[in-house]
């Protein structure tokens, strides 16, 4: 019997009102994610992945708002809470990784403080202990000398291990759900192996789900057990890592594996997508991706896609539909 999923999302949609009319950001997206599963989300600038883990998180800025769809954790509805209750929710149930560590740290404050802090806050636990478990989960983390390195601020440290203190402070109180926004970007490839390795070490170890935010197909495919392929706010294609990035079905998902070099081929050229993401205020009508598909045909022009069962994965393309043929 399959596990209960962490988080189930189901028909999200994003808004932002403006004066020219409703931009939606997350157009009627659904996922789920087990324990100890790493879901990894991908596509180019403006697909709506961080606006996805900003709404799972309860970050969207306003006049942006969750216009529909329900986000369920462990079993509860948490889409609809209060502020103050979001408040408690994020930090204890949810975890959260961010691009630049320093904007996650308070550079006033010691690193051992601000997890302590964390700790105290969510845990019943006494000073001592929270200190106790502080140094604990900076041992874990490949921090060297924790004990000294307890009392020293986020300058003292280099970018990844600012970032190795940040995934400390986003397992302090043990939460069900990590979402990891582009965490290894600003860090230097030698050590983004070294942080992505680590965050799928510890999420297995501490059962945590996580929603690994990123652009990068490579660090999709060292990291994650399933990928989400996002196109204009939409899943384009979701399944098991090794399918999709094997036998990619959907165009979009296939251009951009194209477009990743291969080791030992310096003959092939490198495919590429033509063409842009669109703008929020300019989705053309039935298939966001058909401007640029060289497999587009009248009904992707006319007619949005729903995700459809393609072997294990499920696919927002009309060249699956058996009224149109039958697969490709």
């Amino acid at each position: 019997m399959a596990e209960a999923p962490i988080l189930e999302v189901k028909n999200l949609r994003v808004e932002f009102p403006t004066r020219r009319g409703t931009l939606v950001a997350v157009d009627d997206i659904s996922f789920s994610i087990a324990p100890g599963e790493v879901l990894g989300v991908v596509g180019e600038s403006g697909a709506g992945k961080s606006m996805t883990g900003a709404a799972v998180i309860g970050l969207i800025e306003p006049p942006g708002r969750i216009a529909g769809g329900s986000i369920s954790l462990a079993g509860r509805r948490i889409d609809d809470l209060p502020y103050e209750e979001m408040r408690k929710v994020r930090g204890r149930e949810i975890g959260a990784i961010f691009q630049d560590p320093l904007t996650s740290l308070n550079p006033l404050y010691t690193i051992g403080r601000q997890i302590t802090e964390t700790i105290l806050t969510h845990l019943p636990v006494s000073p001592a202990e929270a200190q106790q478990r502080a140094i604990g989960l900076l041992r874990e983390v490949g921090i060297p000398a924790a004990e000294k390195r307890i009392d020293h601020y986020p300058h003292q440290f280099s970018g990844g291990m600012r970032q190795r203190v940040v995934i400390a402070l986003a397992l302090a109180a043990n939460p069900k759900l990590i979402i990891a926004d582009e965490p290894t970007t600003a860090l230097d490839v030698s050590i983004q192996a070294q942080i992505i390795a680590l965050i799928k070490k510890l999420c297995c170890e501490h059962g945590a789900a996580v929603m690994l935010v990123t652009h990068d197909m490579g660090v999709i495919a060292e990291t994650a057990d399933r990928v989400a392929v996002m196109y204009a706010g939409r899943i384009a294609e979701i399944g098991p890592v090794r399918d999709v990035i094997k036998a990619a079905r959907h165009p979009y998902t296939d251009g951009l594996m194209a477009s990743i070099p291969k080791v030992g081929r310096t003959d092939a050229r490198l495919a590429q997508i033509d063409g842009a993401m669109p703008r929020l205020n300019a989705i053309p009508r039935g298939c966001a991706f058909n401007p640029r598909c060289t497999k587009a045909f009248d009904r992707c022009r006319a007619e949005r896609p729903e995700p459809m069962r393609v072997g294990n994965s499920d696919v927002a393309c009309w060249l699956y539909d058996a009224g149109q043929g039958g697969t490709r």
